[in-house]
């Protein structure tokens, strides 16, 4: 089914997404989006295909969907995910992924500030990020669990990321390609290379990324990524009685 997304209100498009799944539709292609918000939240089961770009939050609270973006998309992409997929064929904006507790984020090019942010896991709910190029400042901040990985394609010899990275991280494993400096690292993360266990997880997450975006995973090796991880799991702890 498609939906032409001209002169509508957000709402009033996320109620005609909503009635397409309803009505026992599996894919919804969506044109002429530009800037509608909110659209795919909270659904758990359904494709949907976006082009155009999005506005803030989409695929908030998602629990189950696949969300592909055939463009940018703004600020907030899967605020408080669950579990689904969200691919994005260009740039997403800042805080993508925040407080993400399950599923998948795929980005083709860059992201912006605090990516990761509160990114958390809890039993089996494990969010994944993979971002194509280059992330801002305060990748990973307060982050909780899970797996954040910049790939830092074609940006010659700029930084994967910039500074503060990791600021507060508390779990989970930030993995970035290419060089790191020590100036651009949180006081509460420490620096690795990868171990081989690292990178049979992290191979298998670059195989899909690398299917949705139709590259070549033979251009990744080991030898390219850092690992990063927090140096404690309490790491403002003094600064409370308890």
């Amino acid at each position: 089914m498609t939906i032409n997304a001209t002169g509508v209100y957000y709402r009033q498009l996320n109620e005609q997404i909503r009635a397409a799944f309803n009505n026992g539709a599996d894919e919804v292609v969506v044109e002429n989006v530009c800037g509608h918000r909110y659209l795919g939240t909270s659904l758990r089961s359904g494709r949907i295909v976006i082009n155009g770009v999005p506005g803030n939050d989409l695929g908030a609270f998602m629990d189950g969907a696949e969300i592909i973006v055939r463009g940018n998309a703004q600020d907030g992409v899967g605020n408080t995910m669950n579990a689904g997929k969200i691919v994005i064929h260009g740039h997403a904006g800042d805080i993508l992924g925040y407080a993400q507790r399950g599923g998948k984020i795929f980005v083709q090019d860059s992201v912006g500030y605090r990516a990761g942010i509160h990114m958390k896991a809890y039993h089996d709910h494990f969010p994944v990020v993979v971002v194509g190029g280059t992330a801002q400042d305060y990748l990973g901040e307060y982050m909780a669990g899970g797996i954040l990985a910049v790939l830092n394609l074609n940006s010659g010899d700029q930084l994967a990321a910039g500074d503060y990275i990791g600021t507060g991280m508390h779990g989970g494993v930030i993995y970035l390609r290419g060089t790191v400096e020590a100036y651009q690292l949180g006081q509460e993360v420490g620096l690795e290379c990868l171990e081989e266990s690292d990178w049979q997880s992290l191979g298998s997450i670059l195989g899909e990324y690398c299917t949705e975006f139709d590259r070549d995973p033979a251009q990744f090796c080991q030898g390219d990524f850092v690992k990063l991880t927090p140096r404690s799991t309490r790491p403002y702890g003094r600064l409370y009685v308890y």
